[in-house]
């Protein structure tokens, strides 16, 4: 499985056709790292929760997976400072970055209709 593509500018990774807000690049690699170790974790716990039909730690465990999305600025205020909106979740052929999708379908030998 390759990687997803990622937009120029780097703020997104395209899958399925959608675009997905990458972390904050400016975070130092141990702070990262700590933040995807809090999100993985929590992660865990909101399956955990799940498994043992636990309403109020599903909510807790959802709050932490957040929590640790707008940590790594994958949620929440934008991290880039060009005034640019968030296009976090919008379907790729839906924004300008359609183009640039189409080209790098092309460059891949794939079809990237979505």
């Amino acid at each position: 499985m390759s990687a997803p593509p990622i937009t120029p500018d780097g703020r997104y990774l395209v899958v399925r056709g959608r675009l997905w807000r990458r972390a904050n690049p400016a975070l130092p690699e141990a702070e990262r790292q700590a933040l995807v170790d809090r999100l993985m974790d929590a992660r865990r716990a909101v399956g955990r929760a799940q498994k043992d039909d636990d309403a109020a730690a599903v909510s807790a465990a959802r709050a932490q997976v957040d929590a640790a999305k707008v940590a790594l600025g994958e949620r929440g205020p934008v991290w880039w400072d060009d005034g640019s909106g968030d296009l976090n979740r919008r379907l790729v052929r839906n924004t300008p970055y359609a183009e640039w999708y189409r080209t790098c379908g092309d460059a891949m030998g794939e079809t990237l209709t979505r």
